[in-house]
């Protein structure tokens, strides 16, 4: 018998236990992924049973620690067309390309093959009375699905039978700022996606908790971090800079895609969201760490600050002239790990931004 008709011997029986594994767990729903950080991985440690029970659903659970599998036909990747990656729902590690992905009439994601520079470990399964290869992840140890040699000839006959609830699916123009852009290239090629262009911006305007939370929101960024700059003092710590003696400001370095924001749609946000006219204030917070300052990186982000500067100096949404200074950029330093995205962290917590109306 063909491993194709086995595959649909095993689809039948599969989806009576997929279904009724449905009826108890609940539906998988895609996890919320941080920006993924591949020189983390290597430090990556696996979540307790009982943290990954609050972070996936019953039904991603079930499939990626306790060998299950959803019914077929009905789970959120085996119709998907779009372009983009699949991921590990529990660590973001990178496994799957939509430009692999193939229509196998299993109900279940197919793929030719993993993504370049995967890593996917292959063991044997015996259940169900069949030989089989399971594929699970390298990093999570996530139960993925398994691997069968009836794919497309023309692509080397291999097919990877995943599971949805065991993915996370990033679209093409999410790539790069959730953290993929390396991956980009192929859909570069493909002419899915123009090729992203790297631009950095370091902003002050106030705590920058808040200011970060509102950044790193806009279509466009790529990265954000939360630290230091416009000051004397080499490696500060938060408590230094405080006391203002330190002569940094709270800042945002923001690393973003000029192909899809520019600089000056960049500032037109910094402007918005915090009070550019109080000289090193912002609301409660006083002291010149939380003054408002531009920290250019090039002479045609000098120009453009200048000139975005004096447009909303005379754009009458203020009472009083904008006080923001325009300087060149020196050494940012990052803030402590606990200020980085902190709001996110803490929703809730302690902000004195509100991104205004244009």
């Amino acid at each position: 018998m063909s491993s194709i008709k086995i595959a649909a011997l095993v689809a039948v029986a599969l989806l009576m236990v997929g279904l009724a594994a449905l009826v108890r767990h609940g539906r998988a729903q895609p996890a919320e992924l941080s920006a993924f950080e591949q020189e983390k991985m290597t430090d990556f440690k696996k979540p307790a049973a009982a943290e990954l029970k609050k972070k996936l659903s019953s039904e991603q659970f079930v499939v990626t620690q306790n060998c299950g599998t959803e019914p077929a036909f009905h789970n959120a990747y085996w119709d998907n067309h779009k372009p983009g990656i699949y991921v590990d729902v529990v660590s973001g590690e990178p496994l799957f390309s939509s430009l692999n992905k193939f229509d196998s009439g299993t109900g279940w994601p197919s793929f030719t093959r993993p993504l370049a520079g995967s890593e996917i470990v292959e063991k044997k399964d015996s259940t169900f009375g069949m030989q089989r290869t399971e594929v699970r992840s390298k990093l999570a140890d996530s139960h993925l699905g398994h691997l069968f040699d009836d794919g497309p000839t023309d692509k080397g006959g291999l097919r990877y039978c995943i599971n949805s609830a065991a993915l996370k699916f990033i679209p093409v123009e999410e790539m790069d700022p959730s953290g993929y852009g390396q991956y980009l290239e192929p859909f570069v090629k493909a002419g899915l996606i123009k090729a992203p262009m790297h631009e950095t911006a370091i902003l002050a305007g106030g705590c920058f908790w808040g200011m970060e939370e509102i950044i790193r929101k806009i279509p466009g960024i790529i990265k954000t971090t939360v630290g230091y700059s416009g000051g004397t003092t080499p490696d500060p710590i938060y408590e230094e800079v405080c006391t203002g003696s330190t002569g940094h400001a709270e800042s945002i370095q923001v690393e973003f895609d000029s192909s899809r924001l520019s600089y000056a749609e960049l500032l037109d946000y910094f402007f918005r969201m915090h009070d550019p006219t109080t000289l090193n204030r912002q609301h409660n917070d006083v002291g010149t760490q939380y003054r408002s300052g531009i920290f250019y990186t090039s002479e045609a982000q000098k120009n453009t600050a200048e000139a975005v500067k004096e447009r909303w100096d005379k754009s009458g949404k203020f009472n009083h002239p904008i006080t923001t200074e325009i300087t060149a950029a020196g050494k940012f330093y990052p803030a402590e790990e606990f200020h980085q995205k902190y709001l996110a962290k803490h929703p809730g917590g302690y902000t004195c931004h509100v991104l205004r109306n244009p």
